[in-house]
């Protein structure tokens, strides 16, 4: 299944994409993007690597985790659209509705397949390109730990004062251009209710423990 293989995909590189999509509820101030990607991954890592339940495993808290802490500064309309495709300009606003909200549990779990394997990275941000009146910016870093570095990028589009995520690209592939793909083959099969249908059905498999 395609989410299956993105969590096997993503190890340590996914536990970075979480640190980076946390945002502390007191920023208020203007920041550039890649002054949040650092300070948000080194603050969710230290916490991650302290929290004993999610270093055993725990199922329960890592989703509350994920679903509290990382999904609130995601633009996420636009990275469900994204990853639908032209499909999602003619679908009904109840069915965009339904698309967002299994897309983000199936999300949810992807990012917390991967929590409990925080250990000793670190990250490293590369040069950012373009200007500082720039709207959207790719956010380019690398994971530093055992092993050769990896490759984990961020795109970003300004929002007011701060910066939300709207896509990841970890070992060369960008999170939304691989469900882009896969939900493409499912809509051209059995349409958009067929998409909703197949997302909710795994979605519902996986929080009763069966595989996804």
């Amino acid at each position: 299944m395609f989410e299956s293989a993105l969590i096997a995909r993503w190890t340590a590189p996914a536990v970075l994409a979480v640190a980076a999509l946390v945002a502390p509820a007191a920023q208020a101030q203007a920041v550039t993007a890649d002054a949040k990607i650092q300070a948000l991954s080194t603050e969710v890592l230290d916490t991650l690597k302290a929290d004993k339940a999610i270093q055993a495993g725990d199922v329960g808290k890592i989703n509350a985790l994920v679903d509290a802490k990382v999904m609130p500064h995601v633009n996420f309309q636009r990275m469900t659209a994204s990853a639908v495709g032209r499909a999602w300009r003619t679908a009904t606003p109840e069915q965009q509705q339904r698309l967002q909200a299994e897309f983000k549990t199936l999300l949810v779990r992807t990012y917390a397949g991967a929590l409990s394997q925080v250990k000793d990275q670190t990250i490293k941000l590369k040069p950012q390109r373009g200007g500082a009146d720039d709207t959207e910016v790719v956010v380019r870093t690398e994971i530093k730990g055992k092993g050769e570095p990896i490759q984990l990028d961020y795109r970003l589009e300004k929002a007011g004062t701060d910066w939300k995520i709207y896509d990841v690209n970890v070992l060369g592939v960008w999170l939304v251009d691989q469900y882009r793909n896969s939900f493409a083959t499912e809509i051209n099969a059995n349409g958009i209710d067929g998409l909703i249908k197949s997302l909710a059905d795994k979605n519902a498999k996986a929080a009763t423990g069966g595989k996804a």
